[in-house]
């Protein structure tokens, strides 16, 4: 059940530097500890021995799943991106129509939000409400307290 997901450049090479980190750093010194635990004897009652099979387990887990992410990922090219609606990388200025409060964000991959930077993922709330929508129009976005509507005051990318 594989999901093309959209990436910016950045966010790809971030995708492909944490594999690097996890199979050559992380992968030899499960390796190792595994290693020294077998060589304590008895294995069916040596408790390092298990817990190192099991952190190797998840972090081959953790391997495949970012492989996987990084085998379905496109990169998006900027340059081409069409600004008369939201779509993802989409710089949007939006304005809360309730208490007139005005923010920008950017419209990323979910791997790639960070909200200290005003990124925010298009499969939020906020990001699902103002996808597909142009300038001056108004967005509904439904969340957990109620609704809330955003006027889109300006798209760039």
């Amino acid at each position: 059940m594989s999901k093309t997901a959209y990436y910016t450049e950045e966010g790809l090479q971030k995708l492909r530097d944490e594999v690097h980190q996890l199979k050559t750093v992380e992968r030899p010194a499960i390796s190792q500890q595994i290693g020294e635990a077998r060589d304590k004897g008895d294995l069916s009652e040596n408790a390092e021995y298990d817990a190192a099979k099991e952190a190797q387990g998840l972090l081959e887990l953790k391997i495949s799943q970012l492989e996987e992410l990084i085998s379905n990922a496109r990169v998006i090219d900027e340059s081409v991106m069409d600004n008369s609606k939201v779509r993802i990388l989409s710089k949007v200025s939006i304005e809360n129509q309730a208490n007139k409060m005005k923010m920008t964000y950017t419209l990323v991959a979910e791997n790639e939000q960070d909200l200290k930077a005003n990124k925010i993922s298009v499969d939020s709330p906020i990001g699902k409400g103002l996808l597909g929508k142009e300038k001056g129009d108004l967005a509904e976005v439904s969340i957990p307290a109620g609704t809330l509507t955003f006027k889109i005051l300006d798209i760039t990318r």
